[in-house]
């Protein structure tokens, strides 16, 4: 009776192991799904681009009066900027440009401001793929006066502040539109003191590495 009681236990062991075993079997756990994590564009990096635009001058020269230096211009810029986990923006930027504001005076005079150049701060905020900035540094320009008995030159030195847009139309080509102010002060210029300022919009192109 002993002998039989035991058996039947270990058949009900056997049983419920069998069944267990089963369960498992059936209970395989899936593979865990892969979940995609959304790219952040990043405006950190070095760049570099090209612009164009317009440029409304004003120069005055003691005791021969003010006009008008406007004109089409053409540059480059180089940069670097960091950015931050807040969105915040910093970077440095400098540029060369060329102004066609060339003026002629009677007497075969001709006055104008031709290259120009500045380094400049940046601060911005990113969104995304737009990047909103504020800039402002030291800017120079080189004057210049040819013809009438006059043949001279003058690099003016002052400073620079502006602001303008960013857009990422790719990971690494992005597009500017920017306005800025420009105050060269002043020099001497065929030996009167000269001074000189612009309004400039320019509009451009760059690449990101």
């Amino acid at each position: 009776m002993k002998a039989l009681f035991i058996l039947a236990a270990s058949a009900a062991m056997t049983a419920s192991s069998v069944a267990y075993a089963a369960d498992a079997v059936e209970q395989i756990p899936q593979a865990p799904q892969a979940v995609e994590t959304p790219v952040v564009f990043s405006w950190n990096g070095p760049y570099i681009g090209a612009h164009t635009g317009y440029a409304w001058g004003s120069g005055d020269a003691a005791g021969g009066g003010s006009d008008d230096f406007d004109g089409w211009r053409l540059g480059g810029f180089v940069g670097y900027n960091w950015q931050f986990s807040s969105g915040f923006v910093a970077g440095i930027e400098g540029d060369v440009n060329y102004d066609w504001n060339e003026n002629s005076y009677p007497g075969g005079i001709d006055i104008d401001t031709g290259f120009s150049g500045s380094v400049r701060g940046r601060v911005g905020y990113a969104m995304d793929r737009a990047l909103i900035f504020a800039a402002a540094g030291w800017t120079a320009t080189t004057a210049h006066i040819n013809g009438g008995g006059f043949d001279d030159d003058d690099m003016l030195n002052g400073w620079t502040v502006g602001a303008g847009v960013d857009y990422a139309f790719t990971d690494n080509i992005f597009g500017r539109l920017e306005y800025r102010y420009n105050d060269f002060g002043n020099g001497s210029l065929g030996g009167a003191d000269f001074d000189f300022n612009q309004h400039v919009i320019n509009v451009g192109i760059g690449v990101k590495f």
